[in-house]
């Protein structure tokens, strides 16, 4: 036992016990899935950032897309869209995202974007690919609107696929574990790339062949999912 090391729920109870009432608290609140909780029960929140950058203090959200996932099921009568107006030009970003400074002009605040996430998110996992992207960005933006961090649970399909492939331990190409490239292994259909809500999509869908592949050897838990 690590005695030093603080459970999740002990960091969320924490960070409940000082943040004043707000989306963020009400975040908090919601108790995280049992680690024994079963794949075909847990509740999950499929996101992706598009930005202008991958570090939060210098670079800015551009958009925003999630999707729920019920157990098995991807809901898509819960999946938003926004753009956000970040206040800057895209610059050579657009490149990436294909979004446009007029669009970015007529997009929505990132204060008001950020209750809606953590609306969605209230018991439920964060899963994206390669989560690390997306909780900096959250937990950077609550920490200005809120004054504290964001603690999350996650899953993340580019570790899931990761531990797939090769195993632990092992550094595959960095190429081959893109989101694309992660998918075609199951024969996904290809999207267009870096749109938010599509991404997330293609996460969530990557998910579940993930999920379908790792039954083969034995019950999929939460425990057994988180990163």
């Amino acid at each position: 036992m690590f005695f030093g090391k603080k459970s999740p729920d002990d960091v969320r109870a924490k960070a409940l016990r000082s943040v004043a009432p707000s989306p963020l608290r009400d975040y908090l609140a919601a108790a995280l899935p049992d680690p024994r909780t079963p794949a075909e029960e847990l509740q999950l929140l499929a996101v992706d950032i598009e930005t202008t950058g991958l570090h939060p203090r210098n670079d800015h959200v551009l958009s925003v897309g999630f999707v729920p996932v019920d157990g098995l099921a991807i809901d898509l009568s819960g999946a938003r869209r926004f753009v956000i107006n970040a206040g800057v030009d895209v610059g050579q970003s657009a490149a990436i995202h294909g979004l446009t400074d007029d669009q970015i002009a007529s997009g929505s605040r990132l204060d008001d974007v950020v209750p809606e996430i953590l609306a969605a998110l209230r018991g439920r996992v964060l899963l994206a690919h390669y989560t690390d992207i997306e909780e900096r960005f959250i937990s950077a933006a609550c920490e200005r609107l809120y004054g504290s961090r964001m603690p999350v649970a996650r899953v993340d399909t580019l570790e899931l696929h990761r531990r797939l492939i090769v195993g632990w331990g092992e550094s595959p190409m960095r190429l081959a574990l893109r989101l694309w490239s992660a998918r075609s292994r199951y024969g996904l259909p290809v999207y267009k790339a870096h749109e938010a809500l599509v991404d997330a999509l293609a996460c969530a869908e990557l998910y579940l062949a993930q999920v379908a592949e790792m039954n083969q050897h034995g019950p999929v838990t939460f425990k057994r999912l988180q990163s």
